[in-house]
C-alpha cells in the first residue's frame, strides 16, 4: 500500500494491491477521527464544516503500517487515518445506475422463503446473545419475523417492541385491537379478508414498524400472510420498467379520515426511490388510496395499467409466505417495505390480535450496535 498526492493537494489516492481509492482532501478533513474533531466515545463531530479552512489541502500524505499519515494546509494538522476504516468508507467507486436497486444486506423474497420464516424463541430472544442478533438481523433482511412462545397477556406486544425500541403512539393509541366488531372503524376489525396492504400509509412519516402479538385464534382461517414489496416491484420493473418508472415518477394520495376530529393525508409515490435510484420504500393500500390527481393527464391510463399489475403481482401465490398465529406468537413487519394480509375467517370461536406501531431506525439501531460489538470481541 502507498499513496500518491495531486498537483495541488486536493487529492489524495491509496493504492491497495487489488484497487486503488480517491480522496477528496476536505473529505479527509472532515472525517478525521482525532479527539480535537471528534469527541471521544460517541464521535460526534466537535467542529462545524466552518471551522475548516475552505482552502484545505493535503501538503504531505504516507503510509505507517497499517496507518496513514495525513498533514493539512493551512492548519497544520496532521491525522491518522485507519486504512482499513477509509477503505471501508470508500465513495471512489462505479455509482449504481439502475434505478431500484437494493444493498447487499437487503435480500427480496418469494414464496420459496416459505420454509425458512426467520423465527425466534420468545424467551431465548429476551436473553439477548447469538439468537436474538440472528433473529434481528433476519428481520432487517428480510422484512419481517416470527415470535413464538411468548406469554398470553394483554399488552405482551409492548415486551416484544421493548426488544429493539420504542412504540410509536398513533390516534389508535398506544395499541389497537384486531377482532369482530359490530360497527367497525376499520375493517381490519370485521372477519373480512384483506388484501396484502403497508399499514397507514397516509400518515407522514408513515409507521415503520408493525407488530401484531395473537392472544387468542379458535376462528377458522384468518391465516398471515406477508409479501415483499421489493421484489413485487423489482418483478415489476424486469415485466415492463415504464410501470415501474411511472409509479416511481408520480405521487398518490393517501385519505383516512374515520373517525370524528381525525383527517389523515399523505403524498407519497407508490414505489420510493431514494435520489440515487436505491428502492427504499413501497406504499400499497386499496382502501386508503384517494383520487390520483398528481399523474399527468397523458400518463393516467398508464399509471392505472401499472398499478393493476402491481396489485396482480402482489396477490400471486407465488408471492407471499402464510402462517397462522397461535396464542403467543407475534409477527413483527417493516412497515415500508412487506405487505401483510390476512385471509377470511368464520364468525364462529374467536380471534384476537394486539397491534402497535415501532420505528424501525430503533431496530436497525439494536441490529447495528450488536454487529459492531462483535466486530469488536472478534478484534
Amino acid at each position: 500500500m502507498h499513496t500518491t498526492l495531486s498537483q495541488d493537494g486536493a487529492v489524495l489516492t491509496l493504492h491497495f494491491e487489488d484497487q486503488s481509492l480517491r480522496f477528496h482532501a476536505i473529505w479527509l478533513r472532515d472525517n478525521a477521527q482525532d479527539s480535537e474533531t471528534r469527541a471521544v466515545g460517541n464521535g460526534q463531530r466537535l467542529i462545524a464544516l466552518r471551522d475548516i479552512p475552505k482552502e484545505t489541502h493535503i501538503i504531505a500524505a504516507s503510509v505507517a503500517g497499517e496507518g496513514v499519515n495525513v498533514t493539512f494546509a493551512p492548519e497544520g494538522k496532521q491525522v491518522v487515518f485507519s486504512a482499513e476504516w477509509l477503505k471501508a468508507h470508500a465513495y471512489d467507486r462505479p455509482q449504481n445506475a439502475v434505478r431500484g436497486w437494493l444493498p447487499e444486506e437487503i435480500s427480496p423474497w418469494d414464496a420459496k422463503l416459505q420454509a425458512s420464516v426467520p423465527t425466534g424463541a420468545f424467551p431465548r430472544l429476551v436473553e439477548g446473545g447469538t439468537p436474538f442478533a440472528t433473529w434481528i438481523d433476519q428481520v432487517a433482511r428480510f422484512g419481517f419475523g416470527k415470535i413464538e412462545g411468548g406469554p398470553v397477556k394483554e399488552g405482551a406486544l409492548f415486551d416484544v417492541v421493548d426488544l429493539f425500541g420504542h412504540v410509536r403512539e398513533t390516534n389508535y393509541g398506544e395499541h389497537f385491537e384486531v377482532r369482530t366488531e359490530v360497527n367497525p372503524t376499520n375493517l381490519a376489525f370485521t372477519g373480512l379478508g384483506l388484501q396484502a396492504h403497508t399499514d397507514n400509509p397516509y400518515r407522514d412519516p408513515v409507521p415503520t414498524i408493525q407488530v401484531l402479538y395473537c392472544l387468542e385464534s379458535s376462528a377458522a382461517g384468518g391465516e398471515n400472510m406477508v409479501v415483499d414489496g421489493f421484489a413485487c416491484a423489482r418483478r415489476l420493473q424486469a415485466e415492463n420498467p415504464a410501470y415501474f418508472d411511472v409509479l416511481a415518477d408520480h405521487c398518490a394520495r393517501f385519505e383516512y379520515a374515520g373517525e370524528d376530529g381525525v383527517c389523515l393525508t399523505s403524498r407519497r409515490p407508490l414505489i420510493e426511490l431514494a435520489p440515487d435510484g436505491e428502492l427504499i420504500g413501497v406504499r400499497f393500500n386499496n382502501r386508503s388510496l384517494a383520487a390520483v390527481t398528481d399523474v399527468p393527464f397523458e400518463k393516467m391510463d398508464l399509471w392505472y395499467a401499472a398499478y393493476r399489475r402491481l396489485g396482480e403481482i402482489i396477490d400471486d401465490p407465488a408471492m407471499e409466505v402464510v402462517f397462522r398465529l397461535d396464542p403467543g406468537e407475534a409477527f413483527v413487519v417493516d412497515n415500508t417495505r412487506v405487505l401483510h394480509a390476512r385471509k377470511a375467517y368464520s364468525g364462529a370461536g374467536k380471534r384476537w390480535l394486539q397491534g402497535c406501531y415501532a420505528d424501525k431506525d430503533g431496530l436497525r439501531s439494536t441490529r447495528d450496535a450488536l454487529r459492531r460489538k462483535a466486530l469488536e470481541a472478534a478484534e
